[in-house]
């Protein structure tokens, strides 16, 4: 296709998962069910965590902004991955392709910043029990979440803009099934080590912090249970973590993004990126609220309110 800077590229062809026409039919079938899962499961989970007065404490404040952040980014996804599995034509125009990078980037950030904020909140009510009530205040609780979204949407935008000052070469082809930074990297001109740089201190920085404030605050954590004497004290501080070290979000994420352009490998990133992507989101909902006995008491509770309302009339 010749030479060409960003403002002549109209549109990307995302090639996909797959040439397999048997194939893609089975992953569109399996993705839309999945989809519809994490739909259903996230969206509950934010009704049930509203409706119910004895949810409403920050742990749950932080998992009902999970949920919706989950719900989100499967959407940006999910998608448009599923209508390219069932349509011959792969094209993305080239803003719509930048805008779904931009919210990749800006809810997959805010993930991290939030999943941070629920490694504290942990921290606080085992370590520091007696001033839970004090610490996490309804304001520090807002705080933290305005903070994360601005946190991730400022760097997302700066990725974008970025990114959008590459020039592309040659093929407009990209060899994945979303818009994601390394294969439109990938499609660039030879000289984007300026970018790349950009990229991964921007990530880095962000999950090394992330990633130190969880580790410590587990830590302190750990060493707070290991002194309880009681054995059902032990059980219950160990299962209310339990949930959050099964999220294995930050792994799948550095593997793909923390590391340089050249390094890019087709196969195994689209795996990972199938992954966190759309597995993940479905998995959020079972792994921090479905096992958990507090949102199996309040789906029975509202149950039941239901009931009493539809007597009453």
């Amino acid at each position: 296709m010749g030479r060409r800077n960003n403002t002549i590229v109209s549109d990307f062809i995302l090639m996909g998962l797959t040439d397999s026409e048997e194939a893609r039919l089975v992953l569109f079938h399996l993705f839309l069910l999945i989809y519809l899962v994490t739909v259903l499961g996230n969206a509950g989970m934010i009704l049930i965590m509203r409706l119910d007065l004895q949810l409403h404490t920050p742990m749950y404040f932080f998992l009902s902004h999970l949920s919706f952040i989950d719900l989100s980014y499967s959407s940006v996804i999910t998608s448009k991955t599923l209508e390219n599995l069932i349509t011959p034509s792969k094209h993305i125009s080239f803003g719509g392709c930048f805008a779904q990078m931009y919210f990749f980037v800006f809810l997959g950030g805010t993930e991290c910043l939030l999943l941070t904020s629920m490694a504290y909140d942990r921290y606080v009510a085992i370590c520091k029990s007696l001033q839970y009530p004090v610490i996490m205040s309804t304001s520090l609780c807002c705080s933290l979440i305005i903070a994360s979204y601005l946190i991730g949407c400022s760097a997302s935008l700066i990725n974008v803009l970025f990114m959008n000052t590459l020039h592309f070469c040659d093929s407009n082809v990209v060899h994945h099934f979303f818009c994601d930074t390394s294969p439109i990297l990938a499609l660039s001109c030879p000289d984007t080590r300026d970018v790349e740089t950009l990229i991964f201190i921007l990530a880095g920085s962000s999950f090394v912090a992330s990633l130190i404030t969880i580790f410590v605050s587990y830590a302190c954590i750990l060493s707070t249970i290991l002194k309880i004497n009681s054995t059902s004290g032990k059980q219950n501080a160990f299962s209310t973590c339990a949930s959050h070290l099964l999220g294995v979000f930050y792994g799948t994420v550095i593997f793909t993004y923390l590391k340089p352009r050249r390094s890019y490998s087709l196969g195994k990133d689209q795996v990972v990126s199938v992954f966190y992507t759309i597995v993940i989101p479905i998995l959020n909902p079972l792994i921090y609220s479905l096992r958990n006995k507090d949102v199996k008491r309040a789906v029975l509770r509202v149950k039941q309110k239901t009931k009493s309302t539809r007597h009453l009339k």
